[in-house]
C-alpha cells in the first residue's frame, strides 16, 4: 500500500487550507489536518486543481517534432527554404533533413520543387506543414520516397503517407523520445493524454509502460484499418489494456473526413475566398462511408471520434451521428453552419476542440473565411447550447500545454493583439472544467497539478507548475 499526505494545500483561493491524503492512487481523505505516519509533502499554501488531460495529440508527432528544426516562422516559400539550407550542415549524410511547421496559406509565392531544390541541393529535404496536412520535398527526397507531385507538395493522404515513412524511428529510440516529451508534458502538469496517432499503438503503449514509462495516462485511439483488430482482442473504448498498469485505456475509432484550414483542404459550404469558386476543401470520406464507420464502431463497443474542420464536414458528421443513433465526439469543430452549433447537445456529440488553433488560424481564417469567422471556434455559442466541450492541443500542432489552450480560449488573444471573436470567449473555471477528468473529492483519481500561482488570477499561458502527481506519485516535482 502506498501512501503520501499533501499539507496545506488551497483548493480555493478564499477557502482555509485542506491536508490531502493519497492512498493505493486515490484521494483517501480531505480535512484541515490530517495526522498519519506516511511521507509528508508541505505545499505551503499552493493551489491544487485536477491533472490536466489534452484530449487530442499525436504523440510520436510530437516526439518528433521536438527533434526537427522550425520553419513555422516562415512568412515566405522563399523564406522557408532559406532556413532549410541554414540546418543543412547539421545533416548525417544520406539521411533525411526533415524540418517542421511551415503555414503557406498566406505566403506570397508558392512552394516549388526549384525553390527547394535550389537552397537544398542533392540532398533529401521535407518540410512538413504545421497542420500535419501537407508535405514539401525536394528532388531528391521526391525520389527516395516516390512522390510524384511535380511541384514536391503533397496534400492530405499523400502527406500522410510521406510522414509515416518519416517516422520510421527505431522503436527504442523513438520510445525514449516520446518519454522525454511526456515528462516535459508532466512539467505542464498533465496526467494524460488521449493518442490519435494515425497508427495501432496499443502495442507501442504497452511497450514503453513495460519498459518504466509511467508518467501518463492514455487512451489510445483506433483508426477503420484497425476496428476488426479491436473487435476480435475485445477491446471496447474506455476497457483497460492488459499490462497497462492501469494506464493505458483503449480510445475512440477516429476517422478523418475533411482536410484543414491551412492547407485549404477543410471541406466547407462556400468556396474559399480567393480560390475558384468550385474550391470548398475537400471531403475524404462520403456520407454513407461514415455511417458505415458510426455502425462498425457502435458494432465494436468502440466511441467514434471525427475529425471535421469546415461546416459542411461538420454537418455531414452529425447527419452521420444522427443517422446511427451514437455518441461520440467531433475533432475540431473548427467552423460551424449556426443551426448546427445546438445540435452538439442534442446528440451527445463532444466539441474536442483546440483552441490555440484560433490564434494560428486567425488571419488566414479572415482571408479565406472572410465574412464567416464570427462561426469559427464558436465555444461560448456552444457552451451556451449546452454542448460538452473537451481541450486539446493536436500536439505538435500546437503546444502539448493545457495551460496555452486554456489561454486562448478565455483570452481570444496572443501575443498582445487584441481578441478575436471575443463574444466567443469562454470563462477560466469553463476552460480548467473542459481540461479536466476528474474532481478534487474523497475517493477521485490522485491525479493532481499543484500551482505557485493563482489559477484565478495568474496569466493561464504561464501558469508556474509546481508538481504534478498521477495516481499519487509525482511525475514531475519542482518543490
Amino acid at each position: 500500500m502506498s501512501a503520501l499526505l499533501l499539507r496545506g494545500a488551497r483548493l480555493d483561493t478564499a477557502a482555509e487550507l485542506v491536508d490531502l491524503l493519497l492512498r493505493d492512487g486515490r484521494i483517501a481523505a480531505i480535512a484541515p489536518r490530517i495526522d498519519e505516519a506516511v511521507e509528508t509533502v508541505d505545499l505551503d499554501g499552493r493551489h491544487v486543481v485536477p491533472g490536466l488531460w489534452d484530449a487530442h495529440v499525436h504523440a510520436n508527432q510530437w516526439a518528433l517534432a521536438l527533434r526537427r528544426f522550425e520553419v513555422g516562422a516562415a512568412e515566405s516559400a522563399a523564406e522557408a527554404a532559406a532556413i532549410a539550407a541554414r540546418h543543412l550542415p547539421r545533416a548525417e549524410p544520406g539521411q533525411t533533413l526533415v524540418g517542421y511547421g511551415f503555414r503557406d496559406g498566406l505566403w506570397p509565392d508558392a512552394p516549388s520543387r526549384e525553390l527547394l531544390d535550389a537552397a537544398t541541393g542533392a540532398h533529401p529535404v521535407v518540410l512538413v506543414s504545421g497542420d500535419l496536412h501537407a508535405a514539401w520535398a525536394n528532388s531528391a527526397a521526391c525520389a527516395r520516397y516516390g512522390v510524384a507531385a511535380p511541384t514536391g507538395l503533397v496534400r492530405e493522404e499523400q502527406a500522410f503517407a510521406l510522414v509515416r515513412e518519416l517516422d520510421a524511428v527505431d522503436d527504442a529510440v523513438l520510445d525514449r523520445w516520446v518519454g522525454e516529451a511526456a515528462l516535459v508534458a508532466a512539467a505542464r502538469g498533465v496526467v494524460g493524454v488521449v493518442d490519435m496517432e494515425m497508427r495501432w499503438s496499443r502495442d507501442a503503449w504497452l511497450r514503453r509502460i513495460a519498459g518504466g514509462q509511467r508518467t501518463l495516462r492514455v487512451e489510445a485511439a483506433v483508426y477503420p484499418q484497425d476496428i476488426a483488430r479491436a473487435t476480435a482482442l475485445r477491446l471496447p473504448s474506455g476497457a483497460l489494456v492488459a499490462g497497462g498498469e492501469g494506464l493505458l485505456a483503449v480510445g475512440a475509432a477516429k476517422i478523418i473526413t475533411d482536410g484543414s484550414l491551412n492547407t485549404r483542404t477543410a471541406f466547407c459550404a462556400d468556396p474559399y475566398a480567393g480560390l475558384d469558386s468550385d474550391a470548398h476543401g475537400l471531403l475524404t470520406v462520403p456520407h454513407e462511408e461514415l455511417v458505415e464507420h458510426l455502425r462498425l464502431a457502435q458494432r465494436a463497443g468502440l466511441r467514434p471520434a471525427v475529425h471535421a474542420i469546415g461546416d459542411r464536414a461538420n454537418t455531414f458528421a452529425l447527419d452521420a451521428f444522427a443517422a446511427v443513433g451514437i455518441r461520440g465526439s467531433i475533432e475540431h469543430a473548427q467552423l460551424l453552419a449556426p443551426e448546427d452549433v445546438p445540435r452538439f447537445a442534442e446528440l451527445g456529440v463532444v466539441a474536442s476542440v483546440q483552441p490555440e488553433h484560433a490564434m494560428d488560424d486567425r488571419d488566414v481564417a479572415e482571408h479565406y473565411w472572410a465574412g464567416r469567422t464570427e462561426r469559427a471556434f464558436p465555444l461560448r455559442a456552444l457552451l451556451d447550447a449546452g454542448a460538452t466541450l473537451a481541450l486539446g492541443s493536436d500536439a505538435p500542432v500546437a503546444p502539448l500545454d493545457p495551460w496555452v489552450a486554456m489561454d486562448a480560449a478565455v483570452t481570444r488573444s496572443r501575443d498582445g493583439r487584441g481578441a478575436w471573436h471575443g463574444e466567443q470567449s469562454i470563462t477560466r473555471a469553463e476552460a480548467l472544467g473542459a481540461s479536466v477528468r476528474s474532481s478534487i473529492a474523497v475517493g477521485e483519481p490522485a491525479d493532481l497539478a499543484v500551482l505557485d500561482a493563482d489559477p484565478g488570477a495568474h496569466p493561464l499561458r504561464t501558469m508556474p507548475v509546481a508538481a504534478t502527481l498521477v495516481e499519487g506519485r509525482f511525475t514531475h516535482r519542482a518543490l
